[in-house]
Parts: structure tokens; C-alpha cells; sequence
């Protein structure tokens, strides 16, 4: 073989390489600005065709990401703009006022931490509201060069208020402000948090608590004054695990006899365990409602996934009782108690057939629409890096499923992990109910999430009313996952977002 032939068959050889490898790179590239309306392609769940969406991509002939156009987006004209979604004019029955900078802190345990601040602390004030309050919430950026938001993580506020940026709204400038306005219709456990640039900026502290409490009429109020309720909001500062901006154990005065409600906010990217030490518990909510009929708990532990919520109910023992938090401890009893911190049990409450069945409000086996969640992961490019990404039905980012529904439908949807990690998915705007996992079917108490743990390897399928109409992000609450591309949306037909991901303000919610 002559030195010519051979230098143009490795030529050959080389340009059969890099030039796919060159085409995957410019391909996954993303523009400067784009609408999550021009996303990937239209899942219509073996439902009917639907005229707002009719004539775009379909889940039989997907299109390309939005670097070559068309797509949702071109039916605006026939669609309602979401930011007419909100929750009316009334007079407020709750405002608040909260200033974000960027600026060095220091935790409750002294400890100084370089981050975001929320009126001069993280993590930020707890938000109480009772049903049925109109809750105002002014949001002020005082420095923060990026822009944020507020996201009410588990709250089915209307779609113009959910804060997540480029989506819902444009990112709060630096000496910008952005006023939330929703109905506390929810009683329950719940947070906030930034979901702009939200990989960064609730691991750096933008984050705090809300609880919505029922509102009872007076006549029903037994007004004994003898439950202790208390939030225990963990997060992760500079690896350092805290308990209400605390490292190590918070005291919480109760009396032998009183019946606690300790309100565990799962903040950070991971699970974790909780359990009791020196008294059984009783799981009473998850992500913000109410269990039926829970029974007692013991020598078990209650994984609660990222983002996340549970109450845990302790009637407090007379030498008092530990709520195990990740290392750190709720401890419940009379001043100076010191219950013996207990070893981790090794079993765990499973809520799948955990408490007595109830009535649904609806007939999840006569579903309109079925959609499959599947997460995986694969070798490619995102936006021009190379590298291991997940995958939403064996597609990359941005090239996902638009699960598309009208008002009304009840709806399904299989989530299935084969990616080898857990992942934390969680849908804006609803709850949904879980119906199985592995194909064993739930048994307890009707057990609602909006953050669900999927460990890898699992199958759960889940259903929902689709009763709150916008474009919801559906999502891995690993922030980094999510800025890793695990990402779907859900889009009501009829309507559409005038934000772009990108743009003048520089929308980067993940």
C-alpha cells in the first residue's frame, strides 16, 4: 500500500469520526434566548390531538431541540398567556417583605458562611399563613447580579406565580422587585427557594420555610394550647448539615404529655433519614397532606426525599425525645432533658400501605392521557460540553417530551429510574397520588407527593387531576441534575409563556 493511499484512508478514518462528533457538538449548542414552548416534542399520552398544539411535533414525529425553530411556540396567537394566571386583587391578608443580597453570614451556631441572605439571614423568615389568607410576598433584590426568584416548592399556586425563571417570569434584577401574590389554600408543610440559577443559589442559602394553618371556626378550636408545633428545615451549608440554621441539637420545650408536630423540610439535593428516639411517632403528612389514619411508628426510620416535607407527631415521653435529623436532633421535653440518642433502625416506614385507604376524589383508572417518565443516562453533548447526561425517554435535553394536557384530564404517568442514581422528581403546581411502585399496588392511606423518591432501578406510576392550567416544570430536585438536563415540562393546551430561558434578563433557571 503506496504512503499516499495510506494517508487518505486515515484521513478517511478521521473525518468518519470527528465529523459526527462535530455535528453532535454544533447540534447540541442552545441559542442565546429560547422559549421552553419550542422544546422537543408534543406527548399527547395516547389522548386526543388537541387544536392549540395540532400541526407540531408529536410523540410519533419529534422534532429537534429549539436551535432550528418552529414548535410550540407558533400557536401563541390562539393561546392565553400565562401571566394571566394569578390569584385576583383582594386585599391581603398576609404581606411580607423580603430583601435578598449576596454577602457573607453567619449561622445561628456562629459559624460564617459566604452566600445569599433573605432580610439578613438564612435560612430566610418562616412564611405562616392560615387557609384561606391572601398571602403577599414583596421580593426585593438588593445585589444579586444574576437575578432571582421565589419558587413555593409544593404550593399549586396559579402558573404566573410558581418563580421559576424564564418560564413563569423574567429573573428579579439586582434593585429589581417582583411582588407574589396566591391564596393559602393548602394547609400543610411547604418552602421556598430560588429557581433561578437554583443549583447555586439554594445551595448557597436562598431558601425558607412555609406553614399554612387550617382555619378553624372558633366553635371547633378546642384552644387547649397543648401542642408544640415546630419546623425542622435542614440544609447543607459549605458541607456542613444544619437544623434551623443550627449545627448539632435544638431544644424545644414541651411538657410530659404534649403532643408534638415537628414539621421536617428536606432542603438540600439527597435523601435522608429521620426517626425517633424515646418514643414511637406517627407520620400525619407528607409534602403537605394529611395521611389517614397513621399508626404508630417504631424501631423505623422515614426516608424523606429531596425537597421533600413530613410531620412527624411525638406525644413527648416523661424523660423526653429525639427527632434524628441527618445528625442533628429536634429534641422534645422538659427544659434540660437529654433523651439517649438511639442507633438508626434498620427498617423503614414504607407509605406505600401505610394508614387506611380513603376516598380519592377521583377515578385514577380512567385516565385521558398516560405518559411515560423514563430517566437514563448516556454519553453526548449538552450545549456544546461533552460528557455523561440524562436522558428523558432516551432523549437528551432539549430534546424531551412536552406532556401536553387539557383542563380536566386525569392523568398517569409511569416513572421509571435507570439511570444508577436516585433521583428526587418533583412536578410544579400538583400533587399527584402514587398507585404503585414495582407494580405492587398502594394499600394505605392515599398518599400524595410532589416530590417523589425514585431510587434507581424503580418503577412508580402516579396520577393527577390536571386542574391548575399553565406550563409546569417537571423535574430531578438534585438541582444539579436539573441543570444537567433533567428536565420535562407540562403544558396544558391553550396556553403559552411569553419568558425565554436566556434573553435581556438572563434567564437561567437551573
Amino acid at each position: 500500500m503506496s504512503t499516499r493511499l495510506r494517508t487518505h484512508l486515515a484521513c478517511l478514518a478521521t473525518c468518519a469520526l470527528v465529523l459526527p462528533l462535530g455535528w453532535m457538538w454544533w447540534s447540541s449548542l442552545m441559542p442565546d434566548e429560547y422559549s421552553v414552548m419550542d422544546m422537543g416534542y408534543v406527548d399527547l399520552g395516547g389522548g386526543p390531538e388537541l387544536a392549540a398544539v395540532s400541526g407540531h411535533g408529536s410523540e410519533h414525529g419529534p422534532r429537534h431541540g429549539p436551535r432550528h425553530g418552529g414548535g410550540h411556540g407558533s400557536a401563541a396567537g390562539m393561546t392565553t398567556d400565562i401571566a394571566s394566571l394569578v390569584a385576583g386583587d383582594r386585599p391581603a391578608d398576609v404581606e411580607v417583605d423580603l430583601v435578598a443580597r449576596e454577602e457573607p453570614f453567619t449561622l445561628a451556631s456562629g459559624r460564617d458562611v459566604t452566600g445569599y441572605t433573605l432580610n439578613g439571614s438564612s435560612p430566610g423568615p418562616v412564611i405562616r399563613a392560615t387557609e384561606g389568607d391572601m398571602v403577599e410576598v414583596r421580593l426585593r433584590n438588593d445585589n444579586i447580579d444574576a437575578g432571582i426568584t421565589l419558587h413555593w416548592h409544593g404550593l399549586d399556586v396559579p402558573n404566573a406565580m410558581d418563580g421559576v425563571a424564564g418560564v413563569t417570569q423574567d429573573a428579579v434584577g439586582a434593585g429589581e422587585e417582583f411582588t407574589y401574590r396566591f391564596v393559602a389554600e393548602q394547609v400543610g408543610t411547604y418552602w421556598y427557594h430560588s429557581h433561578q440559577l437554583s443549583h447555586e443559589q439554594v445551595k448557597r442559602g436562598l431558601l425558607g420555610a412555609v406553614v399554612i394553618s387550617p382555619g378553624l371556626d372558633p366553635a371547633e378550636d378546642p384552644g387547649t394550647g397543648a401542642t408544640v408545633d415546630v419546623e425542622a428545615l435542614l440544609h447543607l451549608y459549605d458541607g456542613q448539615r444544619t437544623l434551623n440554621g443550627h449545627q448539632g441539637d435544638v431544644p424545644v420545650e414541651a411538657e410530659p404529655g404534649t403532643t408534638a408536630r415537628v414539621r421536617v423540610i428536606n432542603t438540600d439535593n439527597g435523601p435522608f433519614t429521620t426517626w425517633v428516639s424515646g418514643a414511637d411517632y406517627r407520620v400525619v403528612a407528607v409534602d403537605g397532606t394529611d395521611l389517614n389514619e397513621p399508626g404508630a411508628v417504631s424501631g423505623e426510620a422515614l426516608v424523606v426525599t429531596a425537597g421533600g416535607r413530613a410531620d412527624l407527631e411525638i406525644v413527648v415521653p416523661p424523660n423526653g425525645a429525639r427527632v434524628e435529623l441527618g445528625g442533628n436532633a429536634i429534641v422534645l421535653g422538659p427544659r434540660g432533658a437529654s433523651p439517649t440518642r438511639e442507633t438508626a433502625p434498620r427498617d423503614f416506614v414504607d407509605l406505600l400501605g401505610y394508614g387506611s385507604p380513603a376516598d380519592l376524589g377521583f377515578d385514577p383508572t380512567d385516565a385521558d392521557r398516560s405518559f411515560d417518565y423514563v430517566i437514563g443516562r448516556r454519553p453526548g453533548f449538552h450545549d456544546g460540553r461533552p460528557g455523561m447526561w440524562w436522558t428523558v425517554n432516551g432523549r437528551m435535553f432539549p430534546d424531551v417530551p412536552m406532556y401536553t394536557v387539557t383542563t380536566g384530564d386525569v392523568v398517569r404517568m409511569r416513572l421509571v429510574n435507570d439511570s444508577g442514581e436516585v433521583h428526587p422528581m418533583h412536578l410544579h403546581g400538583h400533587h399527584a397520588l402514587v398507585l404503585s411502585r414495582d407494580g405492587v399496588p398502594a394499600t394505605g392511606s392515599p398518599w400524595w407527593v410532589d416530590s417523589l423518591n425514585v431510587r434507581d432501578g424503580e418503577t412508580y406510576e402516579i396520577a393527577f387531576v390536571a386542574d391548575n392550567p399553565g406550563v409546569w416544570m417537571d423535574h430531578c430536585h438534585n438541582l444539579p441534575h436539573a441543570a444537567e438536563g433533567l428536565i420535562a415540562h407540562l403544558m396544558y393546551a391553550g396556553y403559552s409563556t411569553p419568558y425565554v430561558i436566556g434573553g435581556h434578563a438572563h434567564n437561567e433557571p437551573e
